[in-house]
């Protein structure tokens, strides 16, 4: 039979020059901002420059605002390095909102018991450690059943969470027994003790340096080590890394053991570093939000730097323009939620060569 060729055919590319990447992002990030305009000027009459505006006003406008954004950022890219590891693997971690929970709580009871008692310099190795390791043991329940019987990690990580929120409740009612509270007030705020000092003169200096330090020590593990290439390996097929010789089950302790323990240091750094408190909402839906930072980054973690930046500035904007222009705070993550969606759509045609064709042809049937 006779037949028109396709208008265009995609074909994988084999690779591009990364500044040619960055230009089809670039170009997406413009396109999204061009429909945003359209959509706010449809639906609220307003002037899209000055929303813009306001975004960044309620993320950067004054230095209490820029580092309350740096704070954020801080805390969300290190979530999102803790799960790349184990995402990388094809371990559907969704518990990283119950790590950061089981390593935040180990921080407040440090804080509690020894904040007055013992010396800074042993203290705070003391309180980042016991969260790393709380949070690797609470992430090690799941990982064994996967390792072993192959159980759902999705849906066993995923349950973890309400059971680790049922913790932070029996904590909160131990040390305070406040009815119907859900949360521990501020924790030695007359001392400060376990309180993260300034580091150079900035507010979240020591923040800066452990999430830094986690970044790029996760980058090079990731793409220049042994253990690495493994996550890597198991990641594309388990049966491949047996014939390969690889232990699976090691591999998936390890890596799941690595991940959960960076979302403890998270918590530490959110309980003692920032909010001085402990509650069931101190990871604040973050341990989702990294699994976009995570994804968007192709497990990249300096990428995860300006993919956490973006999300929070965005989520810092959104108060702001509520409030200036009396809008829905919605309306800031339907703005992120576009930008999102043209940044995520740019990605084919960067894996893929979209070609234009024209023509007839014949085939048979």
């Amino acid at each position: 039979m006779k037949g028109k060729e396709p208008l265009f055919q995609t074909a994988k590319r084999e690779s591009i020059e990364p500044w040619k990447a960055w230009m089809i992002r670039l170009i997406a990030v413009f396109l999204s901002l061009v429909v945003c305009s359209g959509i706010i000027i449809a639906l609220t009459g307003l002037n899209p420059i000055e929303v813009y505006k306001g975004i960044i006003e309620g993320a950067v406008g004054t230095k209490r605002r820029v580092w309350m954004t740096i704070r954020d950022t801080l805390v969300l890219l290190c979530i999102a390095v803790g799960i790349t590891p184990a995402f990388k693997m094809r371990f559907w971690n969704i518990g990283a909102e119950g790590q950061i929970l089981i390593g935040g709580v180990t921080s407040a009871a440090m804080m509690i018991y020894f904040g007055n008692t013992l010396p800074p310099l042993i203290l705070f190795p003391l309180m980042l450690l016991g969260s790393a390791i709380a949070a690797m043991i609470w992430a090690c329940i799941p990982a064994f059943f996967k390792a072993y019987w192959d159980t759902n990690e999705t849906l066993f990580t995923l349950m973890m969470n309400y059971v680790a929120m049922q913790v932070i409740t029996f904590c909160i009612i131990f040390w305070e027994n406040p009815k119907g509270s859900n949360s521990v007030g501020t924790i030695n705020s007359a001392t400060k003790g376990g309180w993260l000092p300034k580091l150079f003169g900035l507010e979240y200096g020591w923040n800066l340096v452990i999430v830094l330090g986690l970044t790029i020590a996760m980058y090079f593990y990731l793409k220049h080590s042994k253990q690495g290439y493994e996550i890597s390996v198991v990641g594309e097929s388990g049966n491949t890394a047996r014939y390969a010789g690889i232990n699976v089950k090691k591999v998936i302790m390890r890596t799941v053991a690595l991940s959960g323990a960076l979302c403890g240091i998270a918590g530490f750094i959110i309980v003692s570093g920032a909010s001085h408190t402990i509650s069931t909402s101190t990871a604040g839906g973050r341990g989702f939000t990294a699994i976009i930072v995570s994804w968007l980054s192709k497990f990249n973690t300096f990428a995860m730097i300006l993919v956490s930046f973006f999300l929070v500035f965005m989520q810092k904007g959104a108060g702001q323009i509520a409030s200036q222009f009396n809008l829905n705070e919605n309306a800031s993550d339907v703005i992120t939620g576009i930008i999102l969606f043209f940044i995520l759509g740019c990605e084919f045609f960067i894996d893929y060569e979209v070609r234009f064709r024209g023509g007839k042809r014949s085939s048979a049937e």
